[in-house]
């Protein structure tokens, strides 16, 4: 299989696929692109005012008393009105899930830090830290970090 990228700033978009055969993969790349707005973006709220927050400015995504927040670099939590299950569709591959109800950003993870009762934290840079599920962190560890 063979993948080429031509990034052009001056023609218009368009995405090219010659395969043999349809398969589930290029069923979800057609979704995928036809999905796309161009936005790496999402609306939050705070108490007054509506922001919007770009994918990479997000610490984590969590939900708490059955509402959805983002953490952002400077510790903020910020409400979003999706649910956690349509956001994980939208948000970038950088995203990982921790534990039932937490997206983190992979790139803002500093470490993973080690509890009393045998458990392990997500420590962000902002020094906002998650509870990461042993399903998870075994995942996390066979994906990212026994390479």
């Amino acid at each position: 299989m063979k993948f080429s990228l031509i990034i052009d700033k001056e023609s218009d978009e368009q995405v090219v696929a010659t395969v043999r055969n349809p398969s589930s993969l290029t069923e979800k790349i057609e979704a995928l692109v036809l999905e796309y707005n161009g936005e790496n973006k999402i609306p939050a709220y705070t108490e007054d005012d509506t922001v919007f927050l770009e994918f990479g400015e997000i610490e984590c995504i969590t939900v708490s008393e059955g509402k959805t927040y983002a953490v952002t670099r400077d510790g903020e939590q910020l409400r979003l009105k999706k649910r956690l299950y349509e956001l994980e569709n939208i948000v970038p591959s950088y995203f990982i899930r921790i534990n039932k109800s937490t997206l983190a950003n992979r790139s803002r993870i500093k470490r993973f830090a080690a509890t009393f009762s045998g458990g392990v934290d997500a420590v962000f840079k902002s020094g906002h830290k998650e509870y990461v599920s042993r399903r998870c962190f075994a995942e996390i560890k066979r994906r990212f970090i026994s390479k």
